[in-house]
């Protein structure tokens, strides 16, 4: 165990960072990664609890706002002082975490299914006590039932029609997460436990590419609300997707992120 971060590097030009939802890795998002390396030095992120990057010695860095610091700290080893940033589910929450706190840092943010948190204290409340529920639960039974619980969700349905191998490839590299790192990972970035970033969008300063599946009602309807919300953002709507847009329709989310890429250079 250590207190940084893991990651992986593919590509050449500009530095787009790239960070993962809840259960995932840097692994799961290199089919993306390679999409776009010929045009960029994709940086992908294992988050804390997950990945390489693994249970952080101090438990406390697995918070929301330490996690975005942990980031910011990477940059500067890494003498990045500018990237793009994309975002996947948690991942996009922490991206936008960064880019409200570090906006002079990020040049271009895409969120992919993802949302600035909860703005009602009872829903947070009630969601931290959820998460909190949920990662005892993870530590009890164990990261293989949990993984074949969580990806059984509503949220998650239409990755049913996908080619079964992928899926079993998707469930193996989850299974590389151990309980311990999952379940701190939910009580200190948890929805429940961030802080709402609603009242905070406009402090961010990049260009913002809200990204969502044509399936995933929740999170269009997020979308529409948060575009209204950022300076400057346009929303892509991926069809025959649901919220794991990267899985269930990766050369439409390819397209539609290299695009804005492009033209906003």
């Amino acid at each position: 165990m250590s207190n940084q971060l893991s990651f992986q590097q593919v590509g050449s030009g500009q530095p787009l960072v790239i960070l993962h939802g809840f259960t995932g890795s840097a692994e799961a998002m290199l089919p993306l990664a390679k999409c776009l390396s010929e045009e960029r030095t994709i940086y992908l992120i294992d988050l804390p609890g997950h990945g390489q990057t693994g249970l952080l010695d101090d438990l406390s860095l697995h918070g929301f706002e330490e996690t975005v610091r942990l980031l910011k700290d990477l940059l500067t080893h890494l003498d990045l002082e500018e990237v793009d940033l994309l975002g996947y589910s948690m991942g996009g929450r922490l991206a936008l975490g960064f880019a409200v706190t570090y906006p002079e840092t990020v040049n271009k943010l895409i969120l992919v299914s993802s949302s600035p948190g909860l703005s009602d204290p009872n829903e947070r409340r009630s969601r931290q006590r959820s998460d909190n529920d949920l990662a005892d639960q993870i530590i009890e039974d164990g990261v293989e039932n949990f993984v074949d619980s969580w990806m059984q969700q509503p949220l998650f349905a239409s990755q049913q029609r996908l080619d079964p191998a992928i899926l079993e490839e998707q469930r193996q590299q989850r299974l590389t997460n151990n309980a311990e790192g999952l379940a701190a990972s939910l009580r200190g970035a948890g929805t429940g436990v961030q802080p709402s970033l609603w009242q905070s969008l406009d402090l961010v300063v990049a260009d913002a590419l809200l990204v969502v599946g044509e399936e995933d009602s929740k999170f269009r309807r997020i979308a529409m609300k948060m575009s209204a919300k950022f300076k400057e953002s346009s929303i892509s709507v991926i069809p025959d997707a649901g919220h794991a847009v990267h899985l269930e329709n990766l050369p439409a989310l390819n397209d539609a992120t290299y695009s804005f890429l492009v033209e906003h250079q």
